[in-house]
Formats: structure tokens, sequence, C-alpha cells
């Protein structure tokens, strides 16, 4: 009650829902209506009706990243899991992953029979490079599941050099960076593959979705028919050679995880208005962090130059006790702005940390981890976002650290 006299007293109110997306393209929602009226909205066509939408939606998302192959998927985590089957990951193998990522990835892990291997996140929110070593020598894991967790790029070169070196395989989690580069080579291409996530709080929206990229053709043969191609793979227009897929056709599962064309229909016209996205999120993400830099026990950590991110989000740290965080948390909500915050004893929302996945069966000590999730605070950019927005956030933000 304290805080919302307080708020009230200040005048300070946001209250924008963070979590908006943009309306869908007018020409997706003509193709999705269109789809419905003739009912097409299966993957596949037994006989006539043209190439299917999610198979558009490959040919021109590979050729979007520079990628041989693309495979439409019903979500991010259902790429992961068949990336991992790809790679021949079974039960009671080790996967190496990010200690700072959602709950998706270890569960991607856990659905192939792995066990994930955490390794340990640096104040940068990347991957520490000096840990990666060591378990990627020691470990006996032979891929490592890399998230780019809320759109932090690790020196990918770096992770390549160390990974093949011992014979890791790269999966990357690109979530949050569809769009965004490395050193001027696009996210998802780094590694042996790419996973993307079409949600509606990723880049481009169709509820629910994932796209796996890959230059390899056995990997694209089988993604293929585990994603649920019956012997309809001759659709797929990003594809290998018939004779790939007859190494394969017969001992691959069918796991039933295929796009639809309803979601694939309207994701389309979505992938040509990424440009303008991205230039929206970044110019917001720039004027946030100029607001936040430099208040007192909040850091913002700078972003390496070879970094071109997309940034649907922000992160900070707070150096403050879990009660002044809390207290934190509450000035922000009676404002109406909501902060996630990765450091709560228990999952909330779409937020968790490791030490909440009491599936994982090793035991792991990950300190500099544990302290980072302690202080980790989290914020959606909305498109809708206004400079003025930015500057009330960082009034907000400013007020609340005053009131703690």
């Amino acid at each position: 009650m304290q805080a919302s006299l307080k708020a009230s007293a200040d005048g300070l109110w946001f209250g924008k829902d963070l979590s908006q997306p943009e309306p869908i393209p007018q020409v997706g929602i003509d193709r999705a209506v269109e789809l419905m009226r003739i009912g097409r909205l299966h993957r596949y066509g037994e006989t006539g009706g043209g190439a299917p939408e999610p198979s558009l939606l490959e040919q021109e998302y590979a050729a979007y990243i520079g990628a041989k192959y693309c495979v439409a998927m019903s979500s991010c985590g259902a790429t992961m899991f068949v990336a991992l089957k790809t790679l021949g990951v079974k039960s009671g193998d080790k996967v190496l992953t990010s200690t700072f990522t959602l709950a998706p990835v270890p569960g991607a892990i856990a659905h192939a029979g792995a066990d994930p291997i955490l390794v340990e996140t640096t104040a940068d929110f990347t991957t520490d490079l000096e840990d990666l070593a060591h378990k990627v020598a020691t470990s006996g894991a032979k891929v490592f599941l890399i998230s780019h967790m809320r759109g932090h790029i690790t020196d990918m070169q770096a992770v390549r050099t160390l990974c093949d070196a011992h014979g890791v395989a790269v999966v990357e989690d690109c979530a949050h960076t569809m769009g965004a580069k490395w050193n001027g080579r696009f996210s998802g291409t780094w590694g042996k593959i790419g996973c993307f996530s079409t949600q509606t709080y990723k880049h481009i929206n169709s509820g629910e979705g994932g796209l796996l990229v890959t230059d390899d053709e056995d990997v694209c043969a089988q993604a293929i028919l585990f994603s649920g191609s019956y012997m309809l793979y001759g659709q797929h227009t990003s594809a290998p050679s018939h004779d790939v897929f007859e190494r394969w056709r017969y001992q691959t599962p069918n796991f039933s995880m295929r796009m639809s064309n309803h979601a694939a229909a309207i994701l389309r016209p979505q992938l040509l208005d990424m440009p303008r996205r991205a230039a929206i999120w970044n110019a917001l993400y720039a004027t946030l962090a100029s607001q936040l830099q430099g208040l007192p026990n909040l850091v913002v950590p700078a972003r390496d130059l070879r970094e071109e991110f997309v940034a649907s989000s922000i992160q900070f740290t707070l150096h403050l006790s879990e009660s002044e965080i809390l207290s934190f948390l509450a000035g922000c909500d009676a404002r109406g702005l909501h902060i996630k915050w990765f450091g709560r004893d228990e999952p909330q929302g779409f937020t968790s940390n490791y030490t909440h996945w009491h599936y994982l069966r090793h035991t792991q000590n990950l300190p500099n981890s544990l302290s980072l999730m302690a202080g980790l605070c989290d914020m959606r950019i909305a498109l809708s976002m206004t400079e003025e927005d930015c500057a009330l956030v960082g009034r907000i933000v400013r007020a609340a650290l005053a009131g703690i």
C-alpha cells in the first residue's frame, strides 16, 4: 500500500503492456483467411495445391540467413530436441548448455533423454569461456547447446575453436537472436545447427513455431523426417537430394513436430519486415541503456563491438540484497512497470533459473552464475515504445531505487 501511495504522490505511471506485439501484416492475414476458406491447414498436400507455406518459408529463411537448409517446426523447443537427435544424442549422454537460459533449453536435452551439464555465465550474460574450455575437455559431452539468452552473443569464434578442438558439435539456441550477427556472420550459422523461435514474444510471430537451419544434408534430412514429413519430404524445397533421404527414411521416427500451413503463412511477410523492426528495437535499447547507466547499484553490461544484436529486451544487474531487490520490484510494479527477476526462490511466469530445474540429475557447482542470477533483472522492449516511454522508464527505475 505504501508503494502505491508513493507512486500516486510522485505521479509516475507507465502502464504500457510490454508484451503486446505488432499486428500481423495484412498480407499475412489475407493468406491465413484464404487458407481457412479452402481448409488447407495441414503442412502437406497429397495432390495439388502448390508448394505448402512451410516449404516456402523454409526457402525464404534459408536464403535470408545464408544457410543451405531450413526446417520449420512447431516450436523452438522442438527444433532443439530434433537437433540433438540428428546429432545422435541418446539417453544417458551428457550435453553442455548455458546456465543463463530459459526452461525449454534444458527441457530439450531432457526430452532427448540426455543430462544437461551447465556452463558458467559471466557478468555480461555470455558464456564463461574458461569454464567451457574445462568442461569440453572433461565432461565427455559431444554437443554444446549454447543459448544466446536474451540476445547476448558469446564470442562465437572462440566457442568454435574450443569445441572443434575436442570434437564437440555446437547447436545454437537463437530464440532471441533472429537477424543478429557475430562479427558480420548471422547467429545460427556459427554452429552445426541453429534453432530459432517464432513465438509471439520473439522477433516474428506465429503464436508458436520454430526454424532449424543447417548446412549439413544428413542433419536436414533427419530433421525433416523427425518433424513429421511421412514420405512427403519431396514437398520441401529447402532439402537435400532423394539419395540422402534414402539413408534415413527407414530408421527415423516421426515426432509430428512440423509447422502448420497457417503458421507459416502469417510468418512469411513478417520476415520481410525484420530490418525495420531491428532498427526500432536497437534504437529503443540504446535510449533505455542511456537512461539506466550510472544509476546506483545498477549495471547495464557493455556490449562487444563485434555483436550486432537485435534487442527485443534489456537486462541489468542490481548489486543489492534480496529484500532490497524485492522492494525495488514492488516500487516499479506500483508505477505500472513490470520487471522480471531471475533471482526468485520460485519460478514465475516464463522466468526460471537452473536452481528450479530439480530434474537435473547431477549436482552442479556454479557459484558465478548463482551470484549473477541473484541480481539479474529483465525487461521486454515493445516496438510501440517511444523515446518518452524510455525516459519514463528511467525516472521510474530511479524512483524505485531511491525508495528502497
